[in-house]
């Protein structure tokens, strides 16, 4: 099996290319920019697994680029079984407070550039009659927030486009489902100060933040046979907000 996973670099999409290479599939590693410690871990964690994980760069607002890396995998001729759409940027800020333009880059990166991502691999998936497309939502598409009007926007366009792309690549064997986490402990989660992690913390059930690799294996369970029948959901991952 052959999964594509953007964002590979750190956070969310390290945790996928870990738990991804542990259970036998094959990776296309998707990253903005090469370094010699990203590119080590690959080999190792490849290694590791016995499978192999090939190194694609792109930046997400570049569409040329999108296309060309995008382009690279499906001239390769394997099977695309799996695309795992992890990459996106977070901010925090009061409308009156923010930029337009920065809104339009925000969304550059999380919506427009995964469409632009699954326009292509769907087509080969489509060839193929089957394939698995995971998109990652977050809560903050859900819960409507102060200072999150951009970012939660943006997440909220990246789970209806999931469920009108559900309806539309069903029939071709595709399924397209998203996740939605609530606060994660990652680097990006990092921009906020430690008395609002706590806070946040605390509005789980669990009274805890939710870790990389719970977010990682929802994405593997989705990706399986045993989520065979699974099409058009949100799964929230967030602790019991």
């Amino acid at each position: 099996m052959n999964v594509i996973i953007t964002g590979c670099n750190r956070g969310i999409g390290k945790a996928m290319v870990e738990v991804f290479a542990s259970a036998g599939y094959n990776i296309w590693a998707c990253a903005r920019k090469a370094t010699l410690e990203y590119e080590v871990w690959l080999k190792d964690t490849a290694e590791e697994a016995g499978v192999w994980i090939k190194p694609i760069y792109f930046e997400l607002t570049d569409t040329e680029a999108i296309n060309a890396g995008i382009q690279t995998i499906i001239d390769e001729g394997q099977s695309i079984d799996v695309l795992v759409n992890n990459a996106g940027i977070s901010t925090v800020g009061l409308l009156s407070m923010s930029k337009v333009e920065d809104i339009e880059h925000l969304f550059a990166v999380n919506y427009f550039a995964m469409l632009r991502i699954i326009q292509k691999v769907s087509k080969k998936m489509a060839r193929q009659r089957k394939g698995c497309i995971i998109n990652m939502g977050s809560i903050a598409g859900i819960e409507p927030q102060p200072g999150k009007i951009a970012y939660g926007s943006s997440k909220a366009a990246v789970m209806m486009m999931t469920k009108c792309l559900a309806k539309e690549l069903g029939p071709m064997g595709i399924r397209v489902n998203a996740i939605a986490p609530g606060p994660i402990e990652t680097e990006m989660i990092h921009q906020y100060k430690d008395d609002m992690l706590e806070k946040l913390a605390s509005e789980s059930s669990l009274r805890r933040l939710g870790k990389k690799e719970e977010i990682a294996q929802v994405a593997l369970f989705l990706a399986s046979e045993q989520a065979s029948y699974i099409n058009g959901e949100i799964i929230k991952v967030d602790g019991g907000r």
